[in-house]
C-alpha cells in the first residue's frame, strides 16, 4: 500500500471510530443514567447562548446560571464537547450542563474551532481557544451577579483531552483557583509505541511516516518521520501531552477510560496514571474492563465514576449553603 493511502487511512480511522465511540457512549443511557440528564427549564435557572469570546464563528460558549443568584460565591463547571476535534457542538451536552446548574452550580459548554480539510486547526490551537474563553465565562458570570470563585474542568473524549490541558497546563494562570477535573477517554500522551491499534508502533518508514502526519495535524507542528525514529517528536508534542505537566500541585481528577478502546490507546493511561500517582495527586481512574471509547458495556463502572465525581464536586468545589 502506497504511504500516502496509508497515512489517509489511518487518519480516516482515527475520526470515525472517534465519533463511533462518542455515539454510543452519549446516545445509549441506562436508567440510572436519567439522574445526571436533566431536561433544561426556567425553573433551574437561566441560559444565555451562543455568547462570543473571540473573532471566530465558532468561538462561542452557553452559560447556563442556577435560579438562586442569592449566594456570595459560585462554583463553574465547564464541560467540553466530544467529537474527535473534527465535530461536535456545546449544545450536545445540555442535559448534563442543565443537571450541574440544577445542583447549584454555574455550567458553560464552550465551542471551540474544529479541524476540517480547509483549515490548520490542531488540538494545540482548540487549548489555546479554550484557555482564551475561561476569563469571558467568568466575566459574563459575573455580569449578571454570580461571583466565580472556582473552576472544575471536564469533558469527553477530545473535550477530556483539552480538559485536562487546561486543568493540568494551563491552571497557574487561570482567573481563578482551578478545584479539580473530571474526564472520560481524552487522549493524554502520544508515544508511537502506545499508538498500536493504527499501526504507529511498526519499526518501519512506512509506520513513521503515518505517525509523523497523524501527530503533525493533531500537534499543529511539522514533525517528520525522522523524529519519530529517533524520539525527538516527543518535544514537540509536549503541548498538547497533558500528562507532562502534573506536578504536586495538580488538582484532583477522576478519570475514566476503557481497555479495549480502539480510538485513544488504552496503554497510554499508564502515563497519566504514573504521573497522578507519582506526584501524589488524589485521583480515581476507573478502569472500563469490557468497553472501548463509548463505555457501552460497563455500566457499574460508569455509574461508580459518575457518583464519584459528584462526590469530588461536594468535597472540593462545594455549593454554598
Amino acid at each position: 500500500m502506497k504511504t500516502g493511502k496509508f497515512v489517509g487511512i489511518c487518519i480516516l480511522i482515527f475520526i470515525v471510530a472517534l465519533l463511533i465511540g462518542i455515539i454510543t457512549k452519549f446516545v445509549i443511557k441506562p436508567s440510572w443514567a436519567k439522574k445526571y440528564s436533566v431536561r433544561w427549564s426556567d425553573e433551574i435557572g437561566t441560559l444565555y447562548e451562543d455568547i462570543p469570546y473571540k473573532g471566530g464563528e465558532s468561538n462561542k460558549f452557553d452559560l447556563y446560571v442556577p435560579k438562586d443568584s442569592s449566594k456570595k460565591t459560585y462554583g463553574l463547571v465547564v464541560y467540553l464537547h466530544a467529537g474527535g476535534f473534527t465535530s461536535g457542538d456545546k449544545v450536545e451536552d445540555r442535559n448534563l450542563l442543565a443537571w450541574l446548574c440544577s445542583k447549584g452550580y454555574v455550567a458553560a459548554g464552550i465551542n471551540y474551532t474544529l479541524r476540517t480539510e480547509d483549515n490548520d486547526k490542531s488540538v494545540y490551537s482548540q487549548s489555546m481557544e479554550i484557555k482564551e474563553a475561561i476569563p469571558k465565562v467568568i466575566e459574563e458570570a459575573e455580569k449578571h451577579g454570580y461571583k466565580i470563585d472556582g473552576i472544575t474542568m471536564s469533558g469527553g473524549s477530545a473535550g477530556g483531552a483539552l480538559a485536562m490541558l487546561y486543568a493540568y497546563r494551563d491552571a497557574e494562570e487561570s482567573p481563578v483557583p482551578v478545584k479539580m477535573m473530571f474526564e472520560m477517554v481524552g487522549p493524554s500522551s502520544y508515544f508511537v509505541e502506545d499508538w498500536e491499534i493504527y499501526g504507529l508502533d511498526q519499526k518501519s518508514e512506512e509506520s513513521r511516516k503515518a505517525a509523523a502526519e497523524l501527530f503533525s495535524v493533531m500537534g499543529g507542528v511539522e514533525i517528520t518521520p525522522e523524529m519519530i525514529k529517533d524520539g525527538s517528536y516527543l518535544n514537540l508534542m509536549k503541548p498538547i501531552s497533558a500528562y507532562t505537566y502534573i506536578n504536586e500541585n495538580s488538582v484532583p481528577s477522576v478519570l475514566l477510560y476503557g481497555t479495549h478502546d480502539k480510538v485513544q490507546p488504552y496503554k497510554g493511561v499508564r502515563h497519566l496514571k504514573n504521573a497522578l500517582k507519582d506526584n501524589g495527586v488524589d485521583y480515581k481512574l476507573f478502569v472500563a474492563e469490557h468497553s472501548g471509547h463509548g463505555v457501552q458495556n460497563d455500566n457499574k463502572v460508569m455509574k461508580e465514576y459518575m457518583e464519584t465525581v459528584e462526590e469530588y464536586l461536594d468535597k472540593y468545589m462545594p455549593v454554598e449553603k
